[in-house]
């Protein structure tokens, strides 16, 4: 189960709008180990496709660095679909190489009469996509 902040929950869905109707990228960072996360870290699209996202190289070496000086792991690993349902796609599932992050999925396309958008969790593990339960609670 992935158990999120209001805040972050919120912070999560403005930049898939704000970026609609290119998909919107990004990661929530929290303490190693904790599995709890706690910032919000918007990247850039280098893509800048409504289809497809991918992390800017340089901004990714950048991430992951800072990550590491703060003993911080990508908890969460975000992103759009900004025509479909917030399900992982082939290509998602290709590049999804974090074990240990939540994949969570937000769509920006009224595609079930659900509302304006979806916000789904999953699991990917060895290409194997399981869904999970998103708990927002307003703190931790």
């Amino acid at each position: 189960m992935l158990t999120i902040t209001q805040a972050l929950h919120d912070q999560i869905v403005a930049h898939a709008r704000a970026d609609h109707p290119d998909e919107a990228c990004g990661v929530l960072a929290g303490p190693e180990g904790s599995d709890r996360p706690e910032r919000f870290v918007p990247m850039l699209n280098a893509a800048r496709s409504p289809t497809f996202y991918e992390f800017d190289s340089g901004d990714l070496l950048r991430l992951y660095r800072d990550l590491d000086d703060r003993d911080e792991v990508p908890v969460v690993i975000y992103h759009s679909h900004t025509a479909t349902e917030a399900y992982p796609s082939r290509t998602d599932i290709s590049y999804a190489n974090e074990p240990n992050a939540h994949y969570v999925l937000v769509s920006t396309a009224d595609t079930d009469d659900a509302g304006p958008f979806q916000f789904r969790s999953f699991r990917i593990v060895d290409g194997v996509v399981t869904e999970e339960e998103v708990r927002v609670v307003e703190a931790y």
